[in-house]
C-alpha cells in the first residue's frame, strides 16, 4: 500500500500529465483539510468556499513548480496560509464587500464524521460554531496563528517561517489570543 505522500507523488505526476482524474483525487482528498481552515479564518461558509476554490486554483496553476522535496500537504497549506493572508488583508482594506455572516446551519461543512448518531453530530456542529465564532472575535494576525499552531498543528518555527515574523512575536500572538479566548469563554459561563 502506497503511503499518504507517495500517493500525493503519483496523483501529482499523473495531473502534471493531464489527467483530470488525479487532480480531482487530489482535490477532493484535501478540500475537508481546506475549506474547515478557510471557514475558521473567515467565519463564512462562502468566503471559505471561494477562498477554498481560489487556493485549489493557486496549486494547480503552481504544480509543474512543486519540486517534491517537501511534503505536498506543506507545500499546499503554505499556499493556503498565503492566500488566506491576501484574503484578510484585503477583507481589511475593503470591508464593504465583505458583508456575509457565518449562517448556523449550513449544509457544506466538510467536517462531518459517520461516527455517532444525531445527538453526537449536533453536539460536534454546535461545538464547530462556537470555535468558528471565537475565533472570529481576534484579529486576523492572532487568528492565523491558533489556525496553524491548534488546527494544523505546525511548531512555532514552521508558523514563523510560514508568516515570516520571528518565533517569539508568533508566541505573543498566541498568547494573546489564548486571553481573549479564555475570557470570552468565562464571560459566556458566567453570564
Amino acid at each position: 500500500m502506497l503511503t499518504l505522500a507517495k500517493s500525493d507523488e503519483k496523483l501529482i505526476s499523473q495531473a502534471l500529465n493531464g489527467s483530470q482524474r488525479s487532480w480531482v483525487s487530489l482535490v477532493k482528498r484535501y478540500e475537508g483539510l481546506i475549506y474547515n481552515y478557510c471557514l475558521r479564518v473567515t467565519g463564512s461558509p462562502a468566503e471559505a468556499m471561494d477562498l477554498m476554490q481560489e487556493v485549489f486554483l493557486t496549486i494547480y496553476r503552481n504544480l509543474p513548480s512543486y519540486q517534491g522535496s517537501n511534503q505536498f500537504k506543506g507545500w499546499m497549506m503554505r499556499i493556503t496560509t498565503n492566500k488566506t493572508i491576501d484574503f484578510l488583508r484585503h477583507k481589511k482594506r475593503n470591508p464593504q464587500h465583505f458583508g456575509e455572516e457565518y449562517e448556523e446551519n449550513d449544509s457544506n461543512n466538510y467536517s462531518v464524521s459517520m461516527q455517532g448518531g444525531p445527538d453526537y453530530h449536533y453536539a460536534q456542529a454546535d461545538n464547530r460554531e462556537q470555535v468558528t465564532a471565537m475565533m472570529q472575535s481576534l484579529p486576523s494576525e492572532q487568528r492565523l496563528v491558533v489556525e496553524l499552531k491548534f488546527f494544523q498543528d505546525y511548531t512555532f518555527e514552521d508558523i514563523s517561517a510560514q508568516l515570516n515574523i520571528p518565533v517569539n512575536t508568533i508566541k505573543s500572538r498566541l498568547y494573546a489570543a489564548l486571553n481573549k479566548l479564555k475570557d470570552q469563554t468565562e464571560k459566556q459561563h458566567v453570564l
